[in-house]
C-alpha cells in the first residue's frame, strides 16, 4: 500500500511482501527499482530537489528505519514495519541461492568489496554472482560500468554507495541495465564484510542505530545525525501540531 508521508511517497510493506515482489520481478524480468527511506534521505530530499524526483519515481519506497516507523505513527498510520535495507538484501541472497538467481554488486572499496563477496558466499552456499564492481569509479567510466551490468545476466542489482549517488545512478540507468530487481543498499557491503558492526539488536529496535554510527565514527557522524535529527523532530513537530489542530 502506498501513501503520502512528509511529501514523499512511502509504500507499507512487510519484509516477506516486500521479498515476494521483488522476486515476482526477478521471474517476470519486469522492472522493479527499490529505494530504502530513512529519516537522513528524507530530510535531504527536502533540500534536494533530484532526489525528491528520484524517490517519487521509484517503485517502490521501503521503510529503512524507525524513525519513519514512529513518524508514521504520529501521521496516523498503523501497522507500518521497518524492513533494513541490508536484512532485505541478505534475504533475497539467501533465496538467490536457493532458486539459482544471479545477483550484482556495484559500490565499497575494493577490499571490502572482495570480502562481502566471500561472505556472501559463505553465507549462503550455492549463490553465484553476475558480477561485481566497486564504487571507485569516474564519470567517464560510468558508461563502461552500465554496459558491463547490463551484459551480466544479473537478475538482481544491489548497489552499495552513499546517497544520493546510487539513486542518481539507479534513477539515470534503470532502464538501461537490464536488471529486473535494482536496489541502493548504502553501507550494507561494508557490514557483510564485517567493516562495521550493526547495533545490538535492542538498539535496533528503538531507532537507536544512529546513536551507534555515531559511536563508532563520532569524528564523521555526530554532525550528520545531530542535524538530521533536529530537522526530523521540527517536521513531525509540526506534522503532530496539524493533526491536533483539525
Amino acid at each position: 500500500m502506498r501513501i503520502t508521508f512528509l511529501d514523499l511517497p512511502v509504500d507499507i510493506a512487510s519484509k516477506e511482501e516486500t521479498i515476494d515482489l521483488a522476486l515476482k520481478a526477478m521471474h517476470t524480468r519486469q522492472r522493479f527499482q527499490h529505494v530504502a527511506l530513512n529519516v537522513a534521505k528524507l530530510v535531504k530530499a527536502g533540500n534536494d530537489p533530484l532526489l525528491k524526483q528520484d524517490l517519487e519515481t521509484a517503485d517502490f519506497v521501503g521503510i529503512d528505519g524507525m524513525g519513519i516507523v514512529y513518524g508514521l505513527g504520529i501521521a496516523g498510520v498503523k501497522g507500518a514495519e521497518r524492513v533494513a535495507g541490508i536484512d532485505l538484501m541478505m534475504g533475497l541472497l539467501d533465496r538467490c541461492a536457493q532458486e539459482g538467481l544471479k545477483p550484482y554488486f556495484l559500490g565499497a572499496t575494493p577490499e571490502v568489496l572482495a570480502k562481502a563477496i566471500e561472505v556472501a558466499k559463505q553465507r549462503f552456499p550455492g549463490l553465484t554472482l553476475a558480477g561485481a564492481r566497486d564504487g571507485y569509479f569516474t564519470d567517464e567510466e560510468e558508461a563502461s560500468v552500465v554496459d558491463e551490468i547490463r551484459t551480466s545476466g544479473a537478475d538482481c542489482l544491489f548497489v552499495g554507495m552513499p546517497t544520493p549517488r546510487k539513486e542518481r545512478f539507479l534513477s539515470r540507468y534503470r532502464d538501461e541495465l537490464n536488471v529486473p530487481f535494482i536496489m541502493g543498499v548504502g553501507g550494507s557491503f561494508d557490514v557483510l564484510a564485517g567493516h562495521v558492526s550493526r547495533a545490538p539488536h535492542w538498539m535496533q529496535k528503538w531507532g537507536l542505530e544512529w546513536l551507534h554510527r555515531v559511536l563508532q565514527e563520532p569524528g564523521r557522524m555526530w554532525r550528520r545525525y545531530a542535524t538530521t535529527n533536529l530537522a526530523y523532530a521540527r517536521m513531525l513537530g509540526g506534522l503532530l501540531m496539524r493533526r491536533l489542530a483539525r
